[in-house]
């Protein structure tokens, strides 16, 4: 049993220390540990928020340190902001940081554990040792515990032995580390995440490309099960080596942005990163953090965004992580009402508690600030908003108005969002959000919870439903593809196809769509023209783009082989010349989120399930016009109304050769007559092929 503590000792007063160093791993024996000078061959010394590389040789120690010297990070005023929420760049002071400390190189540690007796850093340095290694705890009511162990460099595995008030021993990884183990294993890693960038021309202008006026079409991607190497299928691609694979392929498809279903380390694979255990840990099933850096720098390079998916809603019981940390029920909430997930079996954080507030928006600041990430989609929304989510009657306790709303959540939310975009203005928060509540996307300052974009998670559902009806019957079902435009600009909307369509028996994109072969190819290159003609950005999910036509298996590499067939080629020819038209045609994104920028031409067309429509942008010159054929009939000769006189080109086609369709099309040009028709003064003739969408501009 570890040695009680009767004493703790205040930090060493005005002994300053770079911020961090970045020094070769020693080599000698733990014995010499106590003795012995690392000399490393090159150090990286961050200060403030420069970085530069110094060769240094160290002088040897004349006197010993201690195992375990005093030392802190932390000023008064860190302190104050930490108790009060406020310290939103806790990575810079909590977890472990090489440093050089009286002219030897170690690490300092530093851990909140409020609750605790007694703390200590064991690992492979002491043959983890529960006791050789404690840590002090401040003189000051913060509960954080610290100190500098001298010869310990990045890449040492450790834990903090955590002895609670109530005398429980528990082994806990570091909520800080900046690198965890691989899996099933747990201690955490003595890393830093220095790394010279090469994205500034990225970085200077991607507010053009993250702006609300912007294109911005978005692929999910689930990095496990991407692709795998084909002669190692078990094994998994690091992030180096995506980035000689995924970046090429996502450029070619033409989506402006990326996103990457949690990355952040996990425990438990099947989980697909839902399940959070090292929030400030690249997953090192993938590689190193400098590596995950190199694929957003390549993403960068060619002009890709990233996002990252941030998981702020709950985290997992495992002994070794968040969970009871220092033996109370420090991160999540102590009322299990609050503080338990039902579905998930897993915790939810104590949105009321300052600390855990500062903990959440530093860790979500992280990943904008070190990884330069471009935006955060945040997960499970609508959970974090109602207390009586997923819960029965008697599960739940009304807030002090009576209300199902959690309002410490919310006030939460609403300063994650503040931080961010005060800090990052040139980035984007997207909600993961499926309820009707109010201003998910509004500013904080208009009521709002203050959020770039939602998804509109009612459009996914009705258009799944609608397109997954017998042409037949759709007649029966119009209201359900015309309803998302009664509400499309209340939010800022994003239309998601998410990873979430097609798991747990719901089959692929492609398996959804009634009819034979050719007409479940059909619809669905039809019902990828009516997303990306609708107001709103977009999100596919991968393999979507290619009609896989399996469900998703996170185990396994997705089904790259079909890719040798005309009909998946000429679906993902579908997706990329979309992406391609989403982009290079103003009225599709300038207004995306105002309803100037939408206009029904004919939506009642119930009897032959037929939508026409317009899209403005900025300039009236740039208006289109899009037809969309939901049943399997040629229409011939079918006039429809326009928003000007002229010539009118078809500009796309979804029942194009090229794509696997028919190659039903309108040739030439079309001059307008002055017939009124749907309202307008000036129509035109058009052929509308089958199962297909087609959009016409002024040529």
């Amino acid at each position: 049993m570890a040695k009680k503590t009767t004493k703790t000792e205040p930090a060493a007063p005005k002994e300053k220390a770079p911020k961090a160093v970045k020094a070769a791993k020693p080599k000698t024996p733990a014995a010499e540990k106590a003795t012995k000078a690392v000399k490393p061959k090159a150090t990286t010394v961050t200060k403030a928020s420069k970085t530069v590389k110094t060769e240094k040789l160290l002088k040897p120690v004349v006197e010993p340190l201690k195992a375990v010297e005093s030392y802190s990070r932390f000023t008064d005023f860190d302190i104050s902001l930490f108790q009060s929420g406020k310290h939103y760049k806790l990575y810079e002071k909590l977890g472990s940081h090489v440093i050089e400390y009286k002219g030897v190189v170690g690490t300092y540690f530093a851990v909140w554990a409020p609750n605790a007796q007694f703390v200590a850093v064991m690992g492979g340095f002491n043959g983890w040792n529960r006791g050789s290694h404690a840590l002090y705890n401040r003189w000051d009511t913060s509960g954080i515990w610290e100190g500098f162990i001298p010869h310990i460099g990045h890449g040492e595995a450790y834990k903090y032995f955590i002895k609670s008030s109530s005398g429980e021993e528990l082994e806990k990884a570091d909520p800080f580390a900046l690198r965890w183990e691989e899996p099933p294993r747990t201690a955490s890693i003595v890393a830093d995440t220095y790394y010279e960038w090469k994205d500034k021309e990225w970085m200077a202008k991607r507010k053009e490309h993250n702006a609300l006026n912007a294109p911005y079409s978005v692929y999910e991607v689930h990095f496990g099960s991407w692709a795998r190497n084909p002669e190692s299928p078990d094994e998994f691609y690091t992030y180096e080596q995506m980035a000689d694979k995924l970046v090429p392929y996502v450029k070619d498809m033409g989506f402006t942005h990326i996103e990457f279903m949690p990355i952040m380390e996990h425990p438990y694979y099947p989980s697909w990163g839902y399940q959070v255990s090292g929030y400030f840990a690249a997953s090192s099933r993938y590689g190193t953090p400098q590596q995950l850096m190199l694929l957003i720098e390549r993403f960068h390079q060619e002009g890709i965004g990233v996002i990252l998916d941030w998981v702020p809603s709950h985290f997992p019981g495992d002994a070794h992580s968040l969970y009871r940390f220092d033996g109370t029920h420090l991160y999540e909430h102590e009322d299990l009402r609050k503080g338990f997930h039902p579905d998930w079996k897993s915790y939810i954080f104590n949105y009321g508690r300052n600390e855990i507030r500062a903990f959440l928006i530093s860790n979500a600041l992280f990943w904008l600030d070190r990884y330069h990430a471009d935006g955060l989609r945040v997960d499970a929304v609508a959970s974090m908003l109602y207390l009586d989510y997923s819960r029965n009657q008697g599960e739940w306790e009304p807030n002090i108005y009576g209300g199902n709303e959690n309002l410490e959540a919310i006030a939460f939310l609403k300063e994650f969002n503040e931080a961010c975009y005060n800090h990052f203005p040139d980035t984007q928060t997207i909600a993961e959000e499926s309820t009707s509540f109010t201003g998910v996307s509004k500013p904080v300052y208009l009521g709002g919870l203050g959020f770039g974009m939602k998804w509109m998670m009612g459009w996914m559902h009705d258009t799944i439903n609608y397109f997954g009806e017998d042409p037949i019957n759709r007649k029966y079902h119009h209201n359900e593809i015309t309803f998302s435009l009664i509400y499309a600009f209340t939010e800022n909307f994003m239309l998601p196809l998410s990873h979430d369509e097609v798991v747990y028996g719901k089959g692929s994109m492609l398996r959804k769509m009634p009819g034979d072969e050719w007409q479940q190819f059909a619809n669905l290159r039809l019902l990828y023209s009516f997303m990306f003609t609708h107001p709103g950005t977009k999100l596919l999910f991968m393999g979507a783009e290619f009609a896989q036509g399996t469900e998703w298996n996170y185990q396994h590499s997705l089904d790259w082989h079909v890719m040798e067939y005309p009909n998946h080629q000429g679906m993902a020819a579908t997706v990329k010349a979309l992406n391609h038209l989403y982009k290079s045609e103003p009225a599709l994104y300038e207004k995306g989120f105002d309803h100037d920028g939408f206009e029904w031409i004919d939506g009642g067309n119930a009897d032959d399930s037929i939508l026409v429509y317009a899209r403005k942008g900025n300039d009236p010159k740039n208006d289109v016009v899009i037809v969309l054929n939901m049943t399997p009939v040629v229409r011939h000769d079918f006039r429809i109304g326009v928003t000007a006189e002229g010539k009118w080109k078809e500009i796309f086609n979804s029942d194009d050769k090229a794509y696997w369709g028919t190659g039903v099309d309108n040739g030439k040009a079309i001059q307008t007559e002055a017939v009124n028709w749907h309202g307008r003064d000036n129509s035109i003739k058009i052929t509308i092929p089958p199962l297909a969408g087609v959009v016409f501009k002024r040529s």
